[in-house]
């Protein structure tokens, strides 16, 4: 188990974390849910998404110390869920850059190692994409991303909001960011830890202990909390697949789906 020699809280404000993880994510790919979970164990940092909410352009010395804070628990032990997207991760590689005084000849790789010590790497990916991008589009439309447990739905009404095009552009943005974290960990001669999205909901608590095992975390007393979201796919989100799918291969001599 991660143990943080000498951690100290106030020290920590002032340091980068001992160790670190990071779950790399693209729109719904089930990230809030994995990163919800590891929280809720009170040993796996608090990983949110502390750059996301952000302008790299604003930060200083003393932000940067309030993120390596805020995604810590007391064990040491810092969480970050980070999604690349509109040329957000070449900012923030300059902004750690500067902030932290690193050389210009350090790899990009180097940059974020530097930033975010002793640091491994979750990558969340959701095999069908038709699915990711409609359930994108429709968490855009209806402004629901996640449903708390119990809560009941949003009353919004998704009545006419399909669009053939806005799912498209998201089914290949999808693929463009993961490639992008992909190329990432290539150069950085990384392998991470793959969580899929479909095996993560077929097997949660599984799945949660297989992540904890990884960042050498796991151990009997460790409890895996429950679920903190509802599923938001229905009967009308299928239909919206089922369409979108027709209609990506329509003239196409041999239809892959």
């Amino acid at each position: 188990m991660w143990q943080a020699a000498g951690f100290s809280q106030t020290a920590f404000m002032d340091h980068p974390p001992a160790r670190s993880y990071i779950i790399w994510f693209s729109q719904r790919t089930g990230s809030t849910l994995l990163a919800s979970a590891l929280a809720g164990t009170g040993v796996a940092g608090t990983p949110g998404e502390w750059l996301n909410d952000r302008d790299p352009a604003a930060l200083a010395v003393a932000e940067l110390q309030a993120i390596w804070q805020g995604g810590a628990t007391p064990d040491g032990v810092f969480g970050l869920k980070y999604g690349p997207s509109q040329g957000n991760f070449a900012a923030w590689t300059q902004v750690f850059r500067r902030v932290l005084g690193l050389s210009a000849h350090l790899s990009v790789p180097e940059v974020w190692a530097a930033t975010f010590p002793g640091c491994h790497h979750v990558f969340m990916t959701r095999r069908n994409k038709v699915r990711l991008a409609v359930s994108w589009w429709r968490a855009i439309q209806s402004g629901e991303w996640h449903r708390p447990s119990g809560e009941v739905a949003l009353a919004a009404d998704l009545e006419g909001r399909y669009s053939f095009e806005a799912i498209d552009h998201l089914f290949a943005e999808a693929s463009l960011r993961e490639a992008m974290i992909e190329d990432f960990f290539e150069e950085a001669g990384l392998t991470p830890m793959t969580v899929v999205y479909e095996d993560f909901i077929r097997d949660y608590a599984g799945t949660i202990r297989q992540v904890l095992g990884f960042l050498g975390l796991d151990a009997p007393e460790v409890a895996v909390p429950p679920p903190t979201f509802e599923k938001l796919a229905d009967a009308s989100a299928e239909a919206w697949v089922q369409r979108f799918r027709q209609e990506r291969q329509a003239g196409w001599p041999n239809p892959a789906w």
